[in-house]
């Protein structure tokens, strides 16, 4: 990938660059990480379909970035879909995909509430992207019976304060799991992601 966006995102240690960064990245994103072979946001939305969630239930797409998890969720059939994302770069390229009802700059106007009966963060918490305290602000955008479909990668796998969140909202019975895989994330990095999907109790 030219100007190695993908490798920079790593070393971003400000909310101010991680949005610099993602509005430059905007216009190549989606055919760097296609040529890249990104699977996730396809297991994503599998996933969610494997839970049973219906096709017209409201979902956020939390950090939707250019749209790639948007179509992922279109393509399993679901329809009505909001994207919220903190790069006004990237909201602009998913504006044009028609997968979205509305989409919403974080940055400028805080996170949606809902309650939703699914969010996603599909490649979103973790190294190089959102804070871990986004899993708990995913959880409160949910109905109670909600989905929760999100994923960590390898090197977020590896991360204790982003895998912390995800323990003790499941120790505490806040949320019970109802499915985790692991599988293919960039194939062309030779990386994975596990994904999961939990319901609010």
């Amino acid at each position: 990938m030219q100007d190695d966006f993908l490798d920079k995102v790593y070393d971003l240690e400000t909310p101010d660059a991680l949005r610099r960064h993602y509005d430059a990245w905007a216009a190549r994103y989606d055919a760097d990480l296609e040529a890249q072979g990104y699977a996730t946001p396809g297991r994503c939305a599998a996933a969610l379909k494997a839970a049973g969630l219906l096709r017209d239930a409201a979902i956020l797409d939390m950090g939707c970035g250019t749209g790639l998890s948007g179509r992922a969720l279109r393509a399993e059939g679901f329809t009505t879909i909001d994207g919220a994302d903190v790069s006004a770069g990237m909201l602009e390229v998913a504006a044009g995909t028609g997968a979205y009802r509305q989409l919403v700059n974080t940055a400028e106007t805080g996170l949606p509430t809902g309650p939703y009966a699914a969010v996603t963060a599909i490649g979103v918490i973790g190294a190089g992207a959102a804070p871990a305290a986004l899993f708990d602000d995913c959880l409160a955008a949910l109905s109670r019976g909600g989905l929760f479909c999100f994923s960590f990668n390898d090197h977020t796998l590896e991360m204790p304060e982003y895998t912390a969140r995800r323990d003790i909202a499941l120790a505490s019975g806040r949320v019970s799991l109802v499915s985790e895989d692991t599988g293919v994330h960039i194939r062309g990095l030779g990386s994975t992601s596990k994904v999961y999907v939990l319901k609010r109790n």
